[in-house]
């Protein structure tokens, strides 16, 4: 069936999901693609894809959420617009979705949409998370994220972070474990995530894996 080209970005609370696809619009937005950026994110109230608004609006990226005035509210709200860009094979469609098992959840609600899309489905790891530090968490959050949405994770990226006090530790360490899920589940891992203050560390992790630097556009109520 034709349709978006659609990434679907999902994984454990606070993995960075939201920061990855922002970046990967951006980034499309960048090769002329005409992208939406659909937030299924019923979970966080902190870290959203409707939070970027302004940034959408100034790129010209679609953003598909619930109303602005609805944009603070813990609830189920799926956006109706998803189901028009679903089927829409101009566009390029990055799906944000929420954290663990619930949040991909409203995944599954599209899955006779899109399931003969094929579509890329990542798992953000943050190994700095405390359920999925180990590989036990990994595995179990993975494929609960599975169950719920239907769909086959498809790559993993290493998102391993504490925000602005990253370190190349953190980074390596999470590289470790994410190599391990990758072999453990027979899922590939696409690339590792360096944020901008550690552009130069890349260099010492490209031997093992890709590395992608990231620009960060999101920040928590207490950074502001």
């Amino acid at each position: 069936m034709q349709g978006a080209n659609i990434t679907i970005v999902t994984g454990h609370f606070g993995s960075g999901k939201t920061e990855i696809s922002i970046n990967l619009a951006v980034e499309a937005e960048k090769l002329n693609q005409r992208v939406a950026v659909a937030d299924l994110d019923i979970v966080n109230p902190y870290y959203r894809a409707r939070d970027a608004r302004e940034i959408f609006l100034e790129k010209g990226i679609e953003l598909i959420a619930p109303a602005e005035r609805l944009a603070a509210a813990d609830l189920p709200i799926v956006p109706g617009e998803l189901g028009r860009v679903i089927y829409s094979p101009d566009y390029r469609l990055i799906v944000d979705a929420g954290g663990d098992k619930d949040g991909a959840t409203a995944l599954g609600q599209f899955y006779n949409d899109w399931k003969d899309m094929k579509p890329e489905v990542l798992f953000i790891l943050n190994a700095n998370r405390p359920y999925v530090s180990n590989l036990e968490g990994a595995i179990d959050t993975l494929k609960k994220i599975e169950k719920a949405s239907r769909l086959k994770v498809t790559g993993i990226i290493n998102n391993s972070n504490v925000g602005n006090e990253t370190t190349d530790h953190d980074v390596k360490k999470g590289l470790q474990l994410s190599m391990e899920l990758s072999k453990q589940l027979g899922v590939p891992l696409l690339y590792t995530v360096v944020p901008e203050h550690l552009s130069k560390a890349a260099v010492g992790i490209e031997a093992e894996s890709p590395v992608k630097v990231i620009s960060r556009y999101l920040k928590l109520p207490w950074e502001m």
